[in-house]
């Protein structure tokens, strides 16, 4: 097996010190959505496994594949968020109770053993986290969302982000 060596880790101690930040966590996470279980997304999951052997963030959630159903779900949102277009989502709070939300997506994250879309809720008129799992259905509009920065809409990352709430 051939083992490349990135660029200012050549040796084991500098390779013990990788870390992620936020955001490139983030983007592993959309990524791997997009990925997801096939060939590609296989490799992607054990080089993210061998990071956190080597001490890096608790990344079990993204070691699993996401079902089918929740990963075309990711990809609408990936696409809305790269071409910054609100989305219609439909959700279940954890009473089951059912929303018809449009939010302005900003990213999605992984905290603990969940995915969650982070965005600015119209209806709420606030930044909201909405758990993957109960994001019942979702459609792109053609309405323009305000851009937004995502370090103020990382409420698990140890970020202080004011008013972030659940959906």
């Amino acid at each position: 097996m051939d083992v490349m060596t990135l660029p200012g880790l050549e040796d084991a101690a500098q390779m013990d010190r990788l870390t992620l930040s936020a955001d490139e966590i983030s983007a592993l996470a959309l990524s791997l959505a997009h990925l997801g279980a096939g060939p590609q997304a296989a490799t992607a999951r054990r080089a993210l496994a061998h990071l956190a052997e080597r001490g890096g963030p608790d990344l079990a959630a993204l070691l699993t594949p996401l079902d089918p159903d929740t990963a075309r779900r990711a990809r609408v949102l990936a696409q809305a968020i790269t071409e910054r277009r609100v989305v219609r989502v439909h959700y279940a709070d954890e009473k089951r109770r059912v929303s018809h939300r449009e939010v302005e997506p900003v990213t999605t994250l992984v905290h603990g053993d969940h995915w969650y879309l982070v965005g600015w809720c119209r209806l709420r008129h606030g930044v909201r986290a909405f758990r993957m799992e109960r994001i019942l259905a979702v459609e792109q509009t053609e309405l323009p969302a305000s851009p937004h920065r995502p370090d103020r809409f990382l409420p698990f990352q140890g970020k202080r982000a004011q008013g972030v709430q659940a959906a």
